[in-house]
């Protein structure tokens, strides 16, 4: 999700491709950080443990991963009215799921994933972030009713526009969320992502990512857009779901698209999303 170049930060440890985020933290992590914003302007953050988890702190806020506030949504009856799940369900096929979360951010959006049944891949490129997500499954791995839901999530610190098209398997659901661009009027945006967009800048390779997600020959990719925001990479979906501020826009690609082919099929109805 990130696109902030290796240049562009200090105090952060680095991992090796395809490497799953190590149990133990790097100690250069747990310290003060230097990063620069998507402005280019140095912004001090700082990034340490507390009786609560790992918590990042700057600018008189405060972002920690946390996955018991998601328990209300995770409800059977509020569950399956997320758009999310709508867009991702698959026709047919209700066991076996398998996602891949390219851009995983806190992973909120895998975890109602993962609570819906899918298996899920999360790939965080952003070092500092994928510390505090897999801080958050750690600690939700010990609470009884959430044990099992983060037990289907797989998470991996290194960039998905290369492990996309590498993956070994084909997911069935590929989602994409690329970090939205900045608006003006930055109070009006919630302030974990206010943090976030310190530490990532807005997608800047659209075509990448998109054709990347498409290398991985799912089934289906979901891609998470602003309501009015445009396609992604300019590419029409074949079918979007709409929210009061953002929107799902759905790509779905054939069984020989699977194999190789890459070719789609023709456009699925939105009906079967909402059934």
């Amino acid at each position: 999700m990130s696109d902030l170049d290796d240049n562009d930060m200090e105090i952060i440890s680095k991992s090796d491709m395809n490497r799953e985020v190590s149990p133990q933290l790097d100690e250069q992590l747990i310290t003060d950080i230097i990063k620069k914003d998507a402005y280019g302007k140095n912004t001090d953050l700082t990034l340490r443990p507390d009786k609560d988890g790992l918590t990042l702190a700057g600018n008189s806020q405060s972002l920690r991963g946390d996955f018991t506030r998601m328990r209300s949504r995770i409800n059977p009856g509020n569950l399956n009215r997320e758009l999310l799940i709508k867009a991702s369900k698959i026709k047919g096929k209700a066991e076996g799921l398998t996602a891949v979360d390219a851009t995983a951010g806190l992973g909120e959006d895998a975890f109602l994933l993962a609570a819906a049944g899918f298996s899920v891949r999360l790939y965080e490129r952003d070092p500092v972030i994928a510390a505090l997500l897999h801080d958050a499954l750690s600690r939700a791995a010990a609470i009884p009713d959430l044990a099992a839901i983060v037990g289907r999530m797989e998470l991996f610190e290194t960039d998905s526009l290369t492990a996309l098209p590498q993956l070994g398997f084909n997911p069935d659901v590929v989602l994409l969320d690329p970090m939205f661009p900045a608006r003006q009027k930055s109070a009006l945006i919630k302030k974990k992502f206010q943090l976030l967009q310190q530490l990532e800048q807005p997608c800047t390779d659209e075509d990448a990512l998109l054709h990347a997600a498409i290398a991985s020959a799912p089934y289906k990719i979901v891609i998470k857009r602003p309501l009015k925001g445009a396609w992604l990479a300019d590419r029409k979906p074949d079918y979007s779901l709409k929210g009061k501020t953002i929107r799902y826009d759905c790509i779905v690609l054939t069984n020989s698209g699977r194999e190789g082919g890459l070719v789609e099929c023709t456009k699925q109805t939105q009906r079967m999303a909402e059934r």
